[in-house]
């Protein structure tokens, strides 16, 4: 197979970046998407020009000439169906963040994959982050010796939060810190999470949204390394979707402290007062070129696919931070630290 044929499910936010990714990659042939919303189909077929473009997802599983499925879909509780179902017709599977909604769902997904013996990654697109991998580099050389701490806080705007929390009541690890959470694991792999201790804020979002203004992880991992992340979503209005963080990342023979707040590229203008374009978490397109990860992280799928290598972050990878997240929401619920493994399913009530 010299090129791929892909399609996109849910053509929103997310979406749309992969479906314009995919339709820049010169090896990609066809281009098939679907969206429920019939206006930002047209928008993004105008767009793509792909080869398709429906409103059911099923006229993508039943055509035989698509190899590869990307998932986009919201609310996030369509992702584990959806991909089931991808999975089951023998196509490659790139699913968005989170891997399902318990962790029953999210081995029944890596199990299937394996038994058909296809290419099934989760999108973390923060791993594809230069800077970000930069980090990781600097601990498999030794440059920082043996891991000691980990600090992590990412901040985003109330825009963006409500977006999130007017369509799942999933907590903030779970749909903001989780990206942190993975990267985490990953720079300090193959340390594995064995305790967690959580804690939230509920006095904004509360009121309207019944969601935490912020949630704050302890985490301790296997050779005692602590790595402390902190996800708030109550900023003042901003540049949509704009995303602050900043990290720290200790070791014994050094240390990096990454800014990645956005402040190097700053507009004003009468109309919008201040913004930090090209700011949020996944990036966008601007003119030929695209600002962020996401872009990225699709052409990585692709080529994995073509080429049969590995993907960057492997579906259980994605189990192993979704049952830290799981954790840390058991922990701010009880007021106490959560061992691992745990031996419920905090969103399964039928496991004990």
């Amino acid at each position: 197979m010299d090129k791929l044929n892909v399609g996109i499910i849910g053509t929103g936010w997310c979406g749309g970046i992969r479906a314009e990714a995919s339709a820049k990659n010169g090896l990609v042939d066809q281009l098939h998407i679907c969206e429920i919303r019939e206006d930002r189909l047209k928008e993004v077929a105008d767009l793509t020009n792909p080869t398709s473009a429906t409103l059911d997802y099923k006229d993508l599983l039943k055509n035989d000439d698509i190899h590869a499925i990307m998932i986009s879909t919201t609310p996030e509780s369509t992702h584990y169906p959806i991909a089931k179902e991808t999975l089951e017709a023998g196509k490659h599977l790139l699913l968005e963040k989170p891997i399902s909604r318990t962790l029953t769902e999210a081995d029944e997904l890596i199990n299937l994959a394996e038994k058909n013996k296809v290419q099934f990654t989760i999108g973390y697109s923060q791993r594809f982050r230069s800077k970000y991998a930069y980090v990781r580099e600097k601990f498999i050389d030794g440059t920082l010796g043996e891991p000691v701490s980990v600090l992590i806080s990412r901040n985003i705007t109330t825009q963006l939060s409500k977006r999130i929390t007017g369509r799942t009541r999933l907590s903030p690890a779970a749909m903001e810190a989780t990206h942190d959470l993975d990267y985490a694991l990953w720079c300090l792999a193959p340390r594995k999470p064995v305790k967690v201790y959580s804690q939230q804020v509920e006095k904004v979002l509360i009121k309207n949204s019944n969601s935490a203004d912020c949630q704050f992880m302890i985490v301790t991992l296997d050779d005692g390394t602590v790595v402390t992340v902190g996800a708030g979503w109550v900023l003042p209005p901003s540049y949509p979707n704009y995303s602050s963080t900043k990290m720290e990342f200790i070791g014994s023979k050094g240390a990096i402290i990454l800014d990645d707040t956005h402040n190097d590229v700053t507009v004003m203008t009468g109309d919008r007062g201040i913004e930090y374009p090209m700011s949020s978490m996944p990036g966008e397109p601007v003119g030929h070129v695209n600002a962020g990860p996401m872009a990225e992280e699709t052409n990585n799928f692709i080529d994995a696919i073509l080429f049969n290598k590995p993907v960057i972050v492997k579906p259980k990878e994605a189990r192993v931070v979704m049952e830290l997240y799981q954790a840390a929401d058991l922990s701010a619920e009880r007021g106490e630290p959560i061992n691992l493994p745990i031996n419920i399913d905090p969103l399964n009530e039928g496991q004990n």
